[in-house]
């Protein structure tokens, strides 16, 4: 059964949207290294409903199962992908929520 992981981002505001770009591009990259990985799809945040709590980017990576997603999570080169977010990222802005589908 396919997992989604779902990954919500507050960017810190002095952030360019070269780094922000820079940052995603790094993790959709994975796609096609990671065995197991099936799609990538990255983006800021556009609901109308002022819900968001703060929360300005997004993505979403499909895996081909849960144990893809658990082999995905240490591997060095997602860790180093990481690196890029964390950089951009306000302390403890970040919502990570999976599911099976």
């Amino acid at each position: 059964m396919p997992t989604r992981h779902i990954v919500l981002v507050r960017v810190r505001p002095d952030v360019s949207q070269e780094e922000i770009q820079r940052a995603f591009d790094a993790l959709a990259a994975l796609q096609g290294q990671i065995p197991g990985l099936l799609s990538f799809h990255a983006g800021p945040n556009n609901s109308p409903d002022g819900v968001s709590q703060g929360y300005t980017y997004g993505f979403v990576m499909d895996f081909a199962d849960a144990a893809a997603r658990d082999a995905y999570l240490p591997d060095p080169r997602h860790r180093e992908a990481a690196q890029g977010l964390r950089a951009i990222r306000e302390p403890g802005g970040v919502l990570v929520f999976d599911f099976d589908f």
